[in-house]
């Protein structure tokens, strides 16, 4: 779909935000007037008072400039901010993108204003069909342009650029998530990598061979019983100041996860290929990075496995050295994330000097009995590093709350014969995950996780994403490095 500013536009439909029982803007007023007050009799007929994303059509008269014109609820003024506006752009792209008119123009208000509503109506005209071959033609989306109508159109163009950088990388993370396991494998999700590589980002991708030299059996014990290799992908952009240590992203990518010999019950288990969606917001968040040439140094890394139970797979029991040193009794296979996670974390501190360490993952399903669907769990040890990220998260809807990591729930992860083992007890399951990669934590390093499992996925559309992958985490990694190492 395309997204253009202009000052003026001619367009099927044409809409105007009104405000909560506030008067027709300007343009609407002219229009209602030069058709004899047709605008009145719909606010009238269809009580429309400006709640927020009431609707109201009308059918123009013939020789008019539009066929149609909606009026759009904006709600009140003061409550108007960058999340109700990107509502208000997805409300009306999904009201009409399968009206069968082609063509939308919205008259928007101030410049950011109009960038928010774009980004609102980008963010929803995503769809992963990929896979279908018998659509008819009115399951297809009609509507092909948007058109933001605005005094400043510069402005507005400039406002929109990141925006749509964040929405390109929203995507990518969307796309990764919804595709099949037979066709995302880590070998596949690393050459996803590899394409952003055309982009300005610096690739490299480890395979088995180098992660067993560097001795990685931490992770490579996770993808043991599959035929699909291992793989570490590691993304680098290099925008800010040379020299200036970076913000390292770390992603879980485990492309499916049937628990390997601790095997998932069967049913829902083919929800198991969105396991790998921290991963997916770590690359998707690299893409929107350099898409708007971020003035950071950024490095993203992804641990991609496959968990499989086969004749060769890890067994309940076994005991393995990660790369730090450390030994880890695998109590549980199920729990293989962590494991993942802690040499992709000791890896990146060998390599680089990070500036902040935020690792994205799908660990446990206590995230999801904690915060269900609204919020993912945010541990760290600095304070400053979580407010950070709480604030980015509000602001792009990628919200997140603080849960606590502490001394007295670490001895829930001692083993008897090693230094750890992967699962403590059934209680505070999400709090012991924390604490076991904390363990992988160098000191002084200010690090946070964010486990994502109920946020990457969705049984019902939101705002401005349908039913399947939400593409979290890409826009508030992207506010965070904006606001935290770009002003």
């Amino acid at each position: 779909m395309k997204i253009t500013f202009a000052e003026s536009a001619k367009a099927d439909i044409i809409a105007f935000l009104v405000d909560e029982d506030g008067d027709l803007p300007e343009a609407a007023a002219a229009l209602n007037e030069t058709t004899g007050g047709l605008l009145s009799e719909a606010m009238d007929g269809s009580r429309f008072s400006g709640k927020k994303d009431q609707q109201a059509f009308i059918v123009l008269p013939k020789g008019s400039d539009a066929r149609r014109a909606v009026l759009i609820g904006a709600g009140k003024k003061d409550k108007r901010d960058a999340r109700v506006l990107e509502g208000l752009g997805a409300n009306l792209y999904k009201s009409h993108s399968s009206s069968g008119f082609k063509s939308l123009a919205v008259h928007a208000g101030s410049a950011e204003d109009a960038a928010r509503i774009a980004l609102g109506a980008k963010l929803a005209s995503y769809r992963f069909d990929t896979y279908f071959t018998k659509l008819k033609d009115d399951q297809k989306p009609s509507l092909e342009s948007v058109t933001l109508v605005v005094s400043d159109v510069p402005a507005a163009e400039a406002a929109f650029v990141p925006l749509n950088a964040g929405a390109e990388g929203t995507k990518l993370a969307r796309d990764l998530v919804n595709m099949p396991p037979n066709d995302l494998y880590p070998a596949s999700f690393a050459e996803k990598c590899r394409e952003l590589g055309q982009y300005g980002v610096q690739v490299e991708v480890l395979g088995e061979a180098e992660l067993a030299k560097l001795g990685m059996n931490s992770m490579l014990g996770v993808g043991q019983g599959s035929v699909k290799e291992s793989q570490l992908g590691v993304m680098k952009w290099m925008g800010g100041a040379e020299g200036e240590d970076p913000v390292i992203l770390i992603g879980k990518g485990v492309c499916f996860d049937t628990g390997g010999i601790s095997l998932k019950p069967g049913p829902g288990m083919e929800d198991m290929k969105w396991d790998m969606g921290g991963a997916g917001a770590v690359a998707g968040a690299m893409l929107a990075l350099v898409g708007r040439k971020a003035k950071a140094n950024v490095v993203g890394v992804v641990g991609l496995v496959e968990n499989m139970p086969d004749g060769k797979a890890q067994r309940p029991g076994d005991v393995v050295t990660s790369m730090s040193g450390q030994t880890i009794e695998v109590l549980n296979t199920d729990a293989e994330g962590r494991l993942v996670l802690a040499d992709a974390l000791h890896w990146t501190q060998e390599e680089f000097q990070p500036a902040r360490i935020i690792d994205f993952a799908t660990l446990t399903g206590a995230m999801i009995i904690a915060l269900g669907n609204e919020f993912a769990g945010v541990f760290s040890n600095d304070d400053k590093l979580a407010e950070d990220l709480h604030d980015a998260g509000e602001i792009t809807g990628d919200r997140n709350w603080r849960m606590p990591i502490d001394r007295a729930y670490d001895k829930l992860i001692n083993s008897p014969i090693a230094d750890m083992k992967n699962i403590g007890p059934r209680y505070a399951g999400s709090i012991t995950a924390a604490q076991f990669i904390k363990r992988f934590v160098d000191e002084g390093v200010k690090w946070a996780h964010l486990d994502i499992a109920g946020m990457v996925w969705s049984d019902k559309p939101g705002a401005t994403w349908d039913k399947g992958a939400t593409g979290y985490g890409v826009r508030l990694l992207d506010r965070f490095v904006t606001d935290r190492f770009e002003r």
